[in-house]
């Protein structure tokens, strides 16, 4: 499939009226097609079946280069996917991406992406950490997007607990940035954590919450049963 057939495809789904609606929403200047997450999600799940994993990888790189909005949303959907064999040119498109990201909804389509290739090689977070003390404020909260999938295990492994212990030192580093978007990744990481080991993140409050904008140590502790520290 070349990239003009997929922008063919992507354009039938436009609605009128939306696109103006939508960049007046991300505030970022870009083309904006003005379509529906549904669409794209179902084009993404065709393609994945028909296309090779080297197609996928070419189109999503054409995709995501031509910085139109949905283009580059469904050039991460276009790589979300649980078993990708071989997957080390996935990866590598996926971490060059990250200086490009500029609003939240196109980099945690990606980072979701990420997210998938992260779990199935964990030697991956050698790479991530490289990002936590990035100036770019989108690639430094991609760390913690990318790495929530280490929140999600109840009997997590000593293995595993290691590397959540690994990002949550972090998070630690993060909570002096005041950054919005920063704050909020590490709230939605310890939030996401307090549903499986709610003790651990009691105690990162403890130590670092005073330091946490209000708005974020109340997301970390939306679904604690203690009363917030």
């Amino acid at each position: 499939m070349t990239f003009e057939d997929a922008l063919g495809a992507i354009r039938a789904h436009i609605e009128p009226g939306r696109a103006e609606q939508m960049k007046a929403y991300h505030k970022i200047e870009r083309e904006y097609l003005g379509i529906a997450n549904g669409p794209l999600d179902e084009l993404a799940k065709v393609w994945r079946r028909s296309l090779s994993v080297d197609e996928r990888v070419e189109l999503a790189s054409q995709l995501w280069e031509s910085n139109i909005y949905e283009c580059r949303v469904i050039a991460g959907k276009l790589l979300t996917q649980a078993r990708i064999r071989p997957d080390d040119r996935v990866w590598k498109l996926l971490t060059s991406w990250t200086k490009d990201f500029d609003s939240w909804a196109i980099a945690d389509h990606a980072s979701m992406a990420a997210q998938r290739r992260l779990s199935t090689d964990w030697a991956r977070l050698d790479d991530i950490e490289a990002w936590t003390t990035s100036e770019h404020m989108w690639t430094k909260r991609a760390a913690l997007v990318t790495t929530l999938p280490l929140t999600k295990n109840r009997n997590a492994s000593e293995t595993e607990l290691a590397m959540r212990e690994r990002v949550l030192g972090w998070a630690a580093n993060y909570v002096d940035d005041k950054e919005w978007f920063i704050q909020k990744a590490v709230a939605w990481w310890l939030r996401d954590l307090s549903k499986r080991d709610p003790e651990r993140v009691v105690e990162f409050l403890d130590h670092h919450g005073e330091q946490m904008k209000p708005f974020a140590r109340k997301e970390a502790s939306k679904y604690l049963t203690i009363p917030e520290t």
